[in-house]
C-alpha cells in the first residue's frame, strides 16, 4: 500500500505544470508579429504595461534589467494594455513615449487586451492554469526556458528587485 502511495505521489509531483499558450501571435509594435514560442529555451519576463499609469516609470527598470541581462538570453516583453485605462490611444503614440521617455529598445507588443473574454491567448491560458491575471499595469510574468510559468509578480514588486532577478539570473547560468 505505501509503495502505491508513494508511486501515486511521485507522479503528481513529477507531472510538468500546465502549459500556457506560447504560440498565440502577438502583434509587434513594430509590424508583423511575435510569438512567446519563437524565444524558447530563453527565460522571457512578459510585462502588461501602460504610459500613463503610476507604475510606468518601472520602464526605466524593465530596460536596465533587459539591458543587464540580454545577451545571456533574457527577452522582456512588453504588453501594453489600455484595460485599466491608462494607456495612450495607438500603437504610434505608445512606441514614441516609450522610445522618448525610457529609451525602450525591447520588443513590444500592439496595444493587447489582457483582461476578460478578449484577453490574448496567452493571458486566458494564464489565468486559466494557473489562476493568476492581471489585476492591474505592470504585472509580470516570468516564462522559464522550457516554457512553464515560473513565477508570477503584481505591479509593486520593482523590474530589478530580488525576486525577480534572483530567479533570472539561476535561469541564466
Amino acid at each position: 500500500m505505501f509503495r502505491t502511495l508513494a508511486l501515486i505521489i511521485s507522479i503528481f509531483i513529477a507531472a510538468p505544470a500546465a502549459a500556457v499558450d506560447l504560440k498565440a501571435p502577438f502583434a509587434s509594435i513594430d509590424g508583423g508579429t511575435l510569438a512567446l514560442s519563437d524565444w524558447a529555451g530563453q527565460p522571457v519576463l512578459v510585462v502588461n504595461t501602460a504610459s500613463q499609469c503610476a507604475f510606468t516609470r518601472q520602464y526605466r527598470g524593465l530596460q536596465d534589467l533587459y539591458d543587464t541581462y540580454r545577451d545571456r538570453g533574457l527577452i522582456v516583453l512588453a504588453v501594453p494594455s489600455d484595460d485599466f485605462r491608462q494607456e495612450l490611444a495607438t500603437n504610434a503614440e505608445v512606441k514614441e513615449f516609450c522610445e522618448l521617455q525610457y529609451g525602450i529598445d525591447m520588443p513590444m507588443t500592439g496595444i493587447t487586451h489582457v483582461t476578460g473574454s478578449n484577453a490574448h491567448p496567452f493571458f486566458r491560458t494564464l489565468r486559466d492554469k494557473t489562476g493568476f491575471a492581471p489585476g492591474w499595469n505592470f504585472n509580470k510574468v516570468l516564462i522559464a526556458p522550457d516554457g512553464q510559468v515560473a513565477g508570477t509578480f503584481g505591479s509593486p514588486v520593482d523590474p530589478l528587485s530580488a525576486k525577480i532577478t534572483g530567479p533570472i539570473e539561476a535561469m541564466l547560468r
